[in-house]
């Protein structure tokens, strides 16, 4: 990788480096690690998909009332981890996570297959529960509640739009001297620098 090649915008390059992931037939090209950390600083990780990016940041969802979102309404500072081991390709995302609108939300869960949306509906998610079976019951209810009508998005479901204060891409080498450009974000445009490996 080499800075005179780099694009101007960081999204630009993660959209190439994205199509490639998913043309390599990896399983989960979207899977990504979000971290988080409590206002008291204790971090926390978890795999979420990306569902969504552009000049504004990357996208994801989720039931607003899960650990994770509680985390993000306290301190929305996160970050993201892409991994691509196939293609040995790694991108960091560090910035500030903000919910979606209602309308973002709307039209996201309108596309999910008719059993995640029940799915979302049913599971508290985040909530000790007793057993499987409450959720399986959850679902049959709610299946039955709403045989032939459109499933509504609930309260507490919706989108986040993580803004990236900085992008870094990682290009693996087998002489162990990888490629690392970092962009920050620099008055309303990207600085880009090269880090050691």
């Amino acid at each position: 990788m080499l800075e005179a090649d780099a694009p101007a915008n960081p999204l630009e390059l993660f959209g190439a480096w994205l199509d490639e992931a998913i043309r390599s037939g990896l399983r989960e090209p979207t899977a990504m690690t979000l971290a988080t950390a409590t206002s008291a600083g204790v971090p926390s990780a978890r795999m979420v998909l990306l569902k969504g990016f552009d000049d504004e940041g990357f996208r994801f969802f989720t039931n607003y009332e899960s650990h994770k979102a509680g985390e993000l309404e306290k301190n929305p500072r996160c970050a993201l981890v892409f991994y691509w081991d196939v293609l040995e390709r790694q991108v960091r995302v560090r910035g500030v996570a903000q919910r979606t609108s209602r309308e973002v939300s709307e039209a996201y869960f309108r596309r999910r297959p008719r059993r995640s949306r029940l799915s979302a509906l049913a599971s508290p998610q985040s909530a000790v529960i007793p057993g499987r079976e409450v959720l399986e019951q959850r679902v049959a209810d709610l299946d039955a509640a709403y045989p032939d009508q459109e499933i509504p998005l609930p309260e507490y479901w919706g989108g986040y739009c993580v803004r990236p204060e900085s992008v870094e891409f990682w290009q693996g080498r087998p002489d162990r001297l990888h490629d690392r450009l970092l962009y920050v974000r620099d008055d309303g445009g990207y600085k880009l620098s090269r880090l050691a490996p």
